[in-house]
C-alpha cells in the first residue's frame, strides 16, 4: 500500500519531509480513514508515510489564560470523551467525540484526523464548526490559522497544502451561561456513520436565548450553521412554540440527498425532529442524558516506554517489537497492517480477519495497552511497541477468566469473532473492576457476532468479572 514508512520523532522532521515528497507524503496518526483509503485505492500516488504518534506532547488537551481550549494532533476521540475539560467547557465536542465508532476505534482515530478528511457525516466537525473552532497549519513556509468554517471546500475536500501539517485546534470554552449539546441519528447505536446529525450551543441569560449556534451535519456537502433558526431563537424564550419553529427553519439549511441509507425527504424531517430534540433537552437540563460519566475507554494500564525513541524507516530496517512478552524482529511485511504482519509474519492466527474495515472487531488487539482494531494499524507502528494478542492471555497456561466464562457458558459459537470478544471483555477487566451489564455491552459494541444474539457474551463476562483475581 506504500513505499515508505517513516517513524517521525520531531514536528520539523515531518515538515522537511513533506516539503521534500509533497503529494507523494501522507501523515498518518490513527490511521482508521487513511488505511482503508489506501486498500480501496482512493488515496493515489502515496509513498511515503509518515507516522507522528512518536512525536512528544502532540496528544494534550489544555486551557489557555484566554479561556481557548486546544487540542494537540494526536488527542483522541477517546481523550475528548473522557476529558473532564472538554466535558464540562465544550461538551457537545465530548458527546460526538464518544459517539464515533467503538472503544478500539476511538483508541486510534484522532479529531484532526476527522477534521482533515472532511466528509460531511464526521461527528466532531458539526461540534467544533458551532464553537467556532479554528486550525493551525503549519509548513516550512510559515504558520496559518484558519477558522474551521472556512476549512473546507467541497465534499472531502479542505485548504491543506501537501506540504502542511495541523498541529493545533482551537476554539472558545464555554462560558458559565453556555449550555450544549450533540445528537447523532443512524442506522443503529454505534458503529455507524450519522445519516443527520446536530450541534447546538445556547448562551442563555434570564431564561432567555441571547445567542444560538446551530449546526448540520451528513446534510450539506460542508456542514453548515443553520443560520435562520440562530437568528430566530435570539433574545426568545425556548417555549414549546419557539422550539417547533426553530426546527423547522434548520430545516431550509439542510440539502440532503437520496442514496442507500435514507431518503432526503427522510434526512429532512429528521433535522427538524432532533433539533427540536436538542433544543428541548437544553431547556429541561437533560441534555447529557445518556451520556456516561466515565466512558467505557478499553483501556488498561498505558504502557509508557521510558526509552527515546529515534526515527526509524521502513523498509530499510526491521520491525523489532514485543508480542506477548517475546521479542520479534520483522524483515518483512512493511507494506502490511498489523493484522496482516501478526497472521503472516508472526504466525499467530488467534487475530482474525473480518471485515478488515474496522466494522466487526474480529481483529482486537492490545497496542501499547490500549484496545485497537489491528486492520486498521500500519505494522510499522508495530517498531518499538508491546502488542498483546489472543493467544497472550493465558498466564503460564491458566486462560483467562474470561477465556474460562466463555467456555463455560457457551459463548463460543462458530468461534470466528471469539478471540476479539475475549480481547475486548478482558480489557474491560482491567479497566473496570465490576463493571455494569451497560458497560460490558459499551466495551463490545465494536465487536460483531452474526451467529445469535449477545446474551451468552454479555453473561460471560458478567461472571468472569467476579471470579477474576
Amino acid at each position: 500500500m506504500w513505499l515508505e514508512y517513516i517513524n517521525a520523532t520531531s514536528t520539523d522532521e515531518v515538515l522537511k519531509i513533506l516539503a521534500d515528497q509533497k503529494e507523494r507524503a501522507r501523515i498518518v496518526a490513527g490511521g482508521t480513514d487513511l488505511i482503508l483509503e489506501l486498500e480501496r485505492g482512493v488515496r493515489k500516488g502515496i509513498d511515503t508515510l509518515i507516522d507522528v504518534t512518536r512525536i512528544p506532547a502532540l496528544q494534550q488537551i489544555t486551557l489557555d489564560e484566554d479561556n481557548i481550549i486546544h487540542l494537540g494532533p494526536l488527542v483522541t476521540h477517546n481523550d475528548c470523551a473522557a476529558s473532564k475539560l472538554i466535558r464540562e467547557r465544550a461538551y457537545p465536542l465530548a458527546r460526538a467525540a464518544w459517539e464515533v465508532g467503538a472503544p478500539q476505534i476511538r483508541n486510534r482515530g484522532t479529531i484532526a484526523g476527522n477534521l482533515i478528511t472532511a466528509s460531511p457525516a464526521n461527528d466532531t466537525i458539526t461540534p467544533l464548526m458551532a464553537l467556532d473552532a479554528s486550525v493551525t497549519l503549519l509548513s516550512t513556509r510559515g504558520e496559518r490559522t484558519i477558522l474551521l468554517k472556512d476549512f473546507y471546500t467541497g465534499v472531502r475536500k479542505n485548504v491543506m497544502q501537501s506540504d502542511e501539517m495541523l498541529v493545533d485546534i482551537s476554539f472558545p470554552a464555554m462560558t458559565k451561561t453556555q449550555r450544549g449539546t450533540f445528537i447523532k441519528l443512524a442506522l443503529r447505536r454505534a458503529q455507524a456513520i450519522s445519516l443527520v446529525n446536530v450541534a447546538i450551543i445556547l448562551n442563555i441569560k434570564a431564561d432567555s436565548v441571547k445567542s444560538a449556534s446551530i449546526t448540520l451535519g451528513a446534510v450539506t456537502p460542508i456542514i453548515t450553521h443553520a443560520e435562520e433558526a440562530e437568528q430566530f431563537l435570539a433574545k426568545k424564550k425556548l417555549t414549546d412554540k419557539n422550539i417547533a419553529q426553530a426546527a423547522e427553519l434548520a430545516v431550509k439549511a439542510a440539502h440532503p440527498i437520496d442514496d442507500v441509507r435514507g431518503s432526503a425527504s427522510y434526512r429532512r424531517e429528521m433535522v427538524r425532529v432532533i433539533t427540536a430534540r436538542g433544543l428541548t433537552a437544553i431547556r429541561d437540563e437533560t441534555e447529557q442524558m445518556g451520556m456516561p460519566k466515565k466512558p467505557i475507554l478499553l483501556q488498561g494500564k498505558l504502557l509508557e516506554n521510558s526509552r527515546p525513541f529515534s526515527t526509524s524507516q521502513f523498509p530499510s530496517s526491521p520491525i523489532e517489537t514485543i508480542i506477548n512478552g517475546k521479542k520479534y524482529s520483522f524483515k518483512s511485511g512493511h507494506s502490511k497492517t498489523l493484522l496482516r504482519l501478526l497472521r503472516e509474519e508472526g504466525l499467530l492466527t488467534g487475530t482474525k480477519e473480518g471485515c478488515a474495515e474496522g466494522e466487526c472487531g474480529a481483529c482486537t488487539v492490545f497496542l501499547d495497552g490500549q484496545a485497537v482494531m489491528s486492520c486498521l494499524v500500519p505494522a510499522p507502528r508495530a517498531h518499538g511497541a508491546e502488542i498483546v494478542t489472543v493467544e497472550g492471555l493465558a498466564d503460564d497456561g491458566q486462560l483467562h477468566p474470561v477465556q474460562e466464562a466463555f467456555i463455560e457458558h457457551g459463548a463460543v459459537q462458530c468461534g470466528y469473532c471469539t478471540p476479539g470478544f475475549i480481547m475486548s471483555g478482558a480489557k474491560l477487566l482491567e479497566e473496570k473492576n465490576n463493571p455494569t451489564k451497560y458497560e460490558i455491552e459499551q466495551a463490545i459494541t465494536g465487536n460483531l457476532c452474526r451467529c445469535t444474539g449477545y446474551y451468552k457474551i454479555v453473561k460471560a463476562i458478567e461472571d468472569a468479572s467476579k471470579t477474576k483475581v
